[in-house]
């Protein structure tokens, strides 16, 4: 039904769209992925200014006709995050980010873990670069598969249910395997599964640190569970 609408919303990518608009790709709490145009938001004399870039969390007043593409009408600034976007790393780790958001978050249903942990992400690469790193990177995607519902069995083989010897990792199982079902897995070091287990138990801004090896490790794992599960290839995170 046509009507106008009130959304807080994170803004994940501004694609250029005829003479002076942009496609908005946007995740929010209430209603998850959805797509926007702003008319005029590329003239010079905007109403919106720099409200709707990138990365940018905005209460928005939307105008919802028989497309899917709402229209946006007005635009609030609730954090534009500026400092991640003075420095080469931070501004990389956001982008990769709302990267992974836009392709394991598909679904028009309710975001509210997801939206939360990127808010959170946002926040941290804005204080300080030193949560651009790949430590933080893995756990936010760690997270992020937890939000989407694919997070690894971490705890037992995912093949057999045993809970020693856990050696490897599958992607096509789900989570780690032990010596005796590893025949399709690749091996994940004890560093990496801990790493993996700590990244899930612990606040996003205490991502645990491991060494450069073990996070290679955690990586595959996390790239190969969306692989398997999700069916999308995610960008690799920045050491």
């Amino acid at each position: 039904m046509a009507g106008s609408l009130k959304l807080e919303a994170v803004v994940l990518r501004s694609m250029r769209f005829g003479e002076a608009d942009r496609i908005l790709h946007l995740l929010s709490p209430t209603r998850g992925r959805v797509s926007a145009i702003a008319k005029g938001v590329r003239r010079a004399r905007s109403r919106f200014g720099g409200r709707l870039e990138p990365f940018s969390r905005v209460d928005l007043i939307l105008h919802e006709g028989r497309s899917d593409l709402l229209t946006v009408t007005g635009a609030d600034t609730i954090h534009p995050h500026p400092r991640l976007r003075e420095n080469a790393r931070t501004l990389d780790g956001a982008g990769r980010a709302c990267d992974a958001v836009a392709q394991l978050i598909d679904s028009a249903e309710p975001q509210g873990p997801a939206y939360n942990l990127l808010c959170a992400e946002l926040g941290l690469l804005d204080a300080d670069a030193a949560h651009a790193g790949h430590a933080n990177q893995l756990a936010f995607r760690l997270k992020l598969l937890l939000a989407a519902g694919f997070v690894p069995q971490l705890g037992a083989c995912a093949a057999c249910g045993g809970r020693e010897h856990l050696s490897g990792f599958s992607g096509a199982a789900g989570g780690v395997v032990c010596g005796a079902c590893e025949a399709s897995a690749f091996p994940l070091d004890a560093g990496a599964h801990a790493f993996l287990c700590d990244a899930l138990g612990r606040p996003l801004a205490e991502a645990p640190a491991a060494q450069p090896r073990h996070l290679r490790q955690a990586e595959r794992a996390i790239v190969a569970m969306a692989e398997h599960h999700a069916g999308i290839r995610l960008r690799a995170a920045t050491a």
